[in-house]
């Protein structure tokens, strides 16, 4: 292992499967602390949903044992992070906890929590919702963030927040539902919140990227949308293919599809069957769309009458659209794509630490084996990682933050070159 430099910035994961809270409290603070051998500017929590019962203990037993002057986390379905020796874990559906700390010199570190009460209208100024975050976009702030999934208006955030801070990184997840209360767990300054949005803006000498792993794979063409209305598409365009500078034929939704189907291998017409996805192309320029140029979103219905196709998300005529399939061996071949491609772009060395937004419908139940994609990613960047199982993962795509679904998410901080 190569020292790190002095000023360097460092990252600990530390993870406890003991049904016990305070135990659990007592292991990942001690072993974090002992693997970070440094003080600590900023902590990172998350509690698996089967301690529901217990989220309100969690801050003071945190208090009691922590020092760390900015600590945020929230409740997950799973928990992810590392074990004493180093491994990378994902736990699902049992008791565990996952404790990150930072050490991050020449890194400014604001925590936040919105309620979304307080949200400004859309129509705001840029300014509105700066005053609201509390970071000058002159910072050129990275933003972790974590929201009550019972909360509304999530979606209208993260336009504002992309509003304010277009240049900005965001990455987090939609906490885990409790079955008791019907929200989810956020901590925010040593205390439990209710509802709303809990963060940190990151600025300074610190660089955080995004990989979006959306899982899925494009098939057959793009069509442009002719007609729609809201989340409706009525009318496509085919696409010029290489060999054609113009096709100009319009189809129904419906017809296209029959005809991709068609032309479909037994396996993937058997799949399309059960896990058929529509991606909408995020860049109006691009010529050659590629696997990860789009934001996968639900195929929710066809009308039979007039062809036409519900997709659950709002389409403008003009766009592009792909339609796309998901499955373990797509899901898989998808993040290591990416994790290639991200490898060959950056410097390794400067990786410090990740943190791993995953929905609850992937993992084993996805993958028939545990920790796939915390593995995967720590194959190609092995840096301390943690995460959470999350209701709803929050990430961009081109230019534009989103809310995902069956997405894993991965925030991974590094110092400047």
């Amino acid at each position: 292992m190569v020292e790190p430099m002095m000023n360097s910035m460092k990252w600990a994961s530390a993870l406890s499967t003991r049904p016990s809270l305070e135990a659990a409290v007592e292991e990942v603070a001690e072993q974090a602390r002992q693997m970070l051998q440094a003080s600590a500017d900023l902590g990172i929590v998350f509690i698996s949903s089967a301690f529901t019962s217990e989220y309100s203990r969690l801050m003071p037993l945190l208090r009691e044992r922590l020092s760390v002057p900015v600590l945020i986390g929230c409740s997950g379905g799973g928990v992810v992070g590392m074990t004493a020796i180093g491994q990378v874990r994902e736990v699902e559906d049992e008791p565990a906890l996952s404790l990150t700390l930072a050490h991050l010199p020449d890194v400014n570190i604001h925590a936040f929590h919105i309620s979304m009460e307080q949200l400004p209208d859309l129509d705001s100024p840029p300014e509105a919702w700066v005053e609201l975050v509390g970071v000058s976009p002159q910072e050129q702030p990275q933003f972790i963030l974590f929201t009550d999934p019972a909360s509304p208006g999530i979606s209208e955030l993260l336009q504002g927040m992309d509003f304010a801070y277009p240049e900005s990184v965001k990455v987090g997840g939609l906490a885990s539902i409790s079955p008791i209360t019907g929200s989810g767990g956020l901590f925010y300054d040593y205390r439990r919140k209710q509802g709303g949005t809990v963060g940190v803006a990151l600025s300074g000498k610190i660089i955080l990227e995004a990989i979006v792993a959306q899982g899925c794979r494009p098939i057959g063409q793009p069509y442009r949308v002719v007609e729609s209305e809201r989340n409706v598409v009525m009318q496509l365009e085919e696409q010029p293919t290489d060999d054609a500078v113009s096709c100009g034929l319009t189809r129904t939704p419906l017809e296209a599809l029959q005809s991709l189907l068609q032309s479909l291998n037994e396996d993937d017409r058997s799949l399309a069957q059960r896990s058929l996805f529509i991606g909408v192309a995020q860049s109006s320029f691009k010529q050659n769309l590629e696997q990860g140029d789009f934001l996968i979103r639900n195929l929710l219905g066809v009308d039979p009458r007039t062809g036409a196709i519900a997709i659950g998300d709002r389409i403008r005529s003009g766009q592009r659209i792909q339609f796309h399939l998901r499955d373990a061996n797509t899901s898989a071949a998808d993040l290591r794509t990416l994790l290639e491609r991200y490898q060959k772009q950056t410097q390794p060395s400067s990786t410090v630490g990740a943190l791993m937004f995953s929905c609850m419908g992937r993992g084993e139940g996805l993958y028939n084996q545990p920790d796939f994609d915390s593995s995967l990613f720590h194959e190609f960047l092995s840096v301390p990682v943690s995460g959470f199982f999350c209701s709803g993962e929050i990430g961009p795509v081109g230019d534009t933050t989103f809310l995902h679904g069956y997405t894993s998410v991965f925030g991974i901080c590094r110092q400047p070159d």
